[in-house]
């Protein structure tokens, strides 16, 4: 008979056994995936036309959402910067405040999280078909590397495409805030612009693109990882994209909390 005492004891125990397992298991298959990935791009396995397709997929198709997600990102900043800053601060530093949050955190943060929907889960759902429908096995039996064609592309044109997507988006919310900011306060651009230079650092920019490169990484490694994992057919596909989403967005905040202390202290 199981001690009352001692069995929850013991449960617990095996459900941390078990997550540290499962988290130990994933990082060795990332980080298989990115040497597989290195070697690839080393040995000139990947094909240009294909990165050119992704750089397509994800940048070009990608501006309609990045440009309205930034535009409204500007215009919410604006205004309640704005109603804050009103009665206590100079009416310059509303610049200060739209140009600073977009380009240290709104842009990269937000365009992260739109192309976890948009790129992410598209990644995850078409690798887990073709591993449930066999592709993958039919890549591998005629000697091809599944990496060098479907992972190495995917992941080379995220690390290029998110910057590219983040300074579209910086430049769009910036003039989206300064609009609101002349329509909802009556600041003009001139003044908007002042407080903008006024607690300017050329670092904050570096800072921003430092983020949409590592979200450009982090984006189509995990989901190319965890659609490669996919078993159980059609059920399989959906529940692993769903785990990818998430698993990616916590990756996100969690790399976006680490930024702050090691980069602007």
């Amino acid at each position: 008979m199981a001690n009352p005492i001692v069995s929850p004891v013991v449960g617990w125990f095996a459900k941390v056994g078990r997550a540290y397992h499962i988290t130990l298991e994933h990082a060795g298959a990332l980080g298989i995936l990115a040497w597989d990935t290195i070697v690839a791009l080393v040995t000139l396995k990947v094909r240009f036309r294909d990165v050119l397709r992704q750089l397509h997929i994800m940048g070009v198709q990608s501006l309609p959402i990045v440009f309205v997600t930034a535009s409204l990102a500007g215009i919410v900043t604006s205004q309640q910067g704005g109603y804050q800053l009103i009665s206590s601060s100079p009416r310059y530093v509303l610049g200060t405040l739209v140009v600073q949050s977009v380009v240290l955190e709104l842009a990269p943060l937000l365009t992260a999280v739109v192309l976890v929907g948009r790129i992410g889960a598209r990644i995850t759902a078409e690798l887990g078909t073709m591993v449930v429908s066999e592709q993958i096995d039919a890549f591998k039996s005629l000697g091809r590397d599944p990496v060098a064609i479907l992972a190495a592309p995917r992941i080379v044109a995220g690390v290029l495409t998110m910057p590219l997507l983040v300074g579209f988006a910086n430049v769009i919310g910036i003039y989206a805030g300064m609009l609101m900011a002349d329509l909802d306060g009556g600041l003009g651009k001139e003044t908007f612009f002042y407080g903008a230079r006024l607690f300017w650092h050329s670092w904050d920019l570096f800072y921003g693109f430092s983020k949409s490169v590592v979200f450009g990484l982090v984006i189509p490694v995990i989901s190319v990882h965890m659609g490669l994992r996919t078993r159980g057919g059609a059920e399989g596909v959906g529940l692993q994209t769903t785990q990818a989403v998430m698993f990616m967005i916590l990756t996100i905040l969690i790399i976006d909390a680490l930024f702050p202390p090691l980069m602007l202290q």
